[in-house]
């Protein structure tokens, strides 16, 4: 079974954290579908996505090389 994580983000205030569960419901039902194991997830909120200055993003980057992971589903 291949693992992933999860990096869900939203960019402004008019968005909720409704947008954030949806992802998370989507990647969900994606792996579940695929046989993918969840074992993380990663959320910016409120976080433009025109640089890679979003502190999830960064943990997630920082965290792929302790390779508990194989896939990034998104």
């Amino acid at each position: 079974m291949n693992k992933a994580v999860i990096y869900a983000r939203y960019s402004s205030d008019t968005q909720t954290e409704q947008s954030i569960e949806g992802q998370l419901r989507v990647c969900q039902q994606y792996a579940k579908a695929n046989n993918i194991l969840i074992v993380g997830t990663y959320i910016d909120r409120a976080m433009t996505g025109t640089n890679d200055l979003r502190p999830d993003f960064q943990r997630m980057i920082k965290d792929s090389s302790k390779h508990q992971w194989d896939i990034c589903p998104r």
